[in-house]
């Protein structure tokens, strides 16, 4: 294991049409001696193959879901110090810069994390508003000292307790969806997990989550957070937003319902 190079994780299921650049933005990592591992869940696409073109260190495993995927990934890498990335993310140039002048100068070494600003592109803009902006995230860590954690879809890392932190300028920049049917769609995935999730904790459904939280959801999002400063775009995200809470909690009263009349089946 190597404390001076880092080793870039990225884990993917029919991603043909961001790998390429997600994979571009990361190349810089071999050329400083460290490493680029990929986890792909049996694409159907090109996304293997393309991943290839960047590094030998593909590897396939079936889907076990968010939390468990990013461990596996970060369970192959072999520098304790961690880049974290999305398929549909990049590493900005000014992100790019400042991470290796940390290493240049060695800054790293009384490190334990990095957190980065995500900055995410739709709706033809940059999002800037409705808590969107400036998203950070710990994305660059020491592997040693962390974990993926958090409820499936929302992964986060869980550091051990007194480390060393510090917040990058540069962006990671975010491609979140295509258009409004691709965000409809992954609503509908990232509610099915999370309203399971919430299930499997022995989470009970109270009416009062389906009836108030999607409208707490849009105020947070649109007033609180000013989405508003997005214009048009701004109220559609708060939407969404709202429209997944409630399909969350909805879905959770369904799979409850279900899993009565599994257990208690009509004569």
């Amino acid at each position: 294991m190597s404390e001076n190079s880092i080793s870039v994780c990225i884990i993917c299921f029919n991603e043909e049409d961001n790998i390429r650049r997600c994979l571009d933005s990361v190349k810089w990592v071999k050329e400083q001696g460290g490493e680029i591992v990929v986890v792909d869940s049996f694409s159907t696409d090109k996304t293997v193959e393309i991943a290839k073109e960047y590094t030998e260190q593909v590897f396939q495993n079936k889907w076990p879901g968010f939390v468990n995927q990013k461990n596996y990934a970060l369970s192959l890498a072999q520098n304790d110090w961690v880049l974290c990335i999305d398929a549909d993310e990049e590493i900005s140039d000014a992100l790019r810069k400042e991470i290796i002048a940390e290493w240049k100068a060695g800054s790293y070494k009384t490190m334990d994390t990095y957190l980065v600003k995500r900055h995410t592109f739709y709706l033809g803009r940059w999002i800037n508003y409705g808590g969107w902006y400036p998203d950070y995230k710990i994305r660059l860590f020491r592997r040693s000292k962390a974990c993926w954690g958090g409820r499936d879809p929302h992964d986060r890392i869980i550091m051990d307790k007194d480390t060393a932190k510090r917040k990058l300028k540069g962006n990671i920049i975010h491609y979140t969806y295509k258009d409004l049917s691709h965000q409809i769609k992954t609503i509908d995935r990232f509610s099915d997990a999370s309203s399971g999730a919430l299930l499997s904790e022995g989470k009970t459904f109270c009416l009062c989550n389906l009836l108030f939280r999607p409208l707490i959801k849009f105020i947070e999002t649109y007033i609180v957070k000013l989405g508003f400063l997005d214009g048009l775009a701004g109220f559609i995200i708060a939407v969404s937003s709202a429209y997944y809470v409630f399909v969350k909690y909805a879905k959770m009263w369904e799979k409850r319902n279900a899993n009565c009349e599994l257990r208690n089946p009509k004569l």
